[in-house]
């Protein structure tokens, strides 16, 4: 049978080197990522972060931040460039989608204060006066006075809607925090 006249043969080839690519390509290097170890000394998420994710993923984060850095000259100011094994535990990893606010890969590392967090969380402009990452004031109360167990956010007077009342983290705001401080990459010596 000569190949070039034979149509059967022919569509058998373009069929079979099609499977073979899409193995090679997609099927197996998928599998193999299914089945990565977790880095050596790579935490697991506490509940409270389990749930601050679960509130990571209500807000939509993912849509303005990635939680994937690149090997390129551009990322290495927010931690190492991600690999495989960052992200063995995740079900689904949240990569993102853009990159509209900084990555989160290693905030943890980088700002590594909660009252920090609450603050950029209750009016980011508090912190960073360029960001356009709007303020999330239902995950917190106004109080006249905080009450024991409370945890107040450090917000300065002038930002206050209410002169003299202090500004107290609820519990998804504390879930989304611990979430983000959980965002911490193992070193691994590159």
């Amino acid at each position: 049978m000569n190949f070039h006249t034979s149509h059967r043969l022919l569509v058998a080839f373009a069929f079979f080197g099609y499977a073979a690519l899409t193995y090679l390509i997609a099927i197996g290097p998928a599998f193999e990522v299914q089945t990565t170890t977790p880095l050596p000394g790579a935490p697991t998420l506490s509940e409270d972060a389990a749930r601050g994710r679960a509130v990571y993923l209500a807000e939509g984060c993912g849509f303005c931040h990635s939680q994937f850095l690149r090997d390129l000259p551009m990322d290495r100011p927010y931690g190492r460039p991600s690999l495989a094994e960052d992200y063995a535990r995740e079900n689904p990893p949240l990569l993102g989608t853009q990159r509209t606010g900084p990555d989160l890969s290693n905030v943890a590392a980088r700002q590594p204060s909660d009252a920090w967090h609450l603050l950029h969380l209750y009016n980011p402009r508090a912190v960073v006066p360029q960001s356009v990452m709007p303020g999330y004031p239902w995950y917190f109360e106004l109080k006249d006075k905080a009450e024991a167990g409370d945890v107040v956010v450090p917000v300065p007077p002038a930002l206050l809607p209410t002169p003299g009342r202090v500004v107290v983290a609820n519990r998804e705001a504390l879930h989304l925090v611990a979430y983000l401080l959980s965002l911490r990459q193992v070193d691994v010596g590159l």
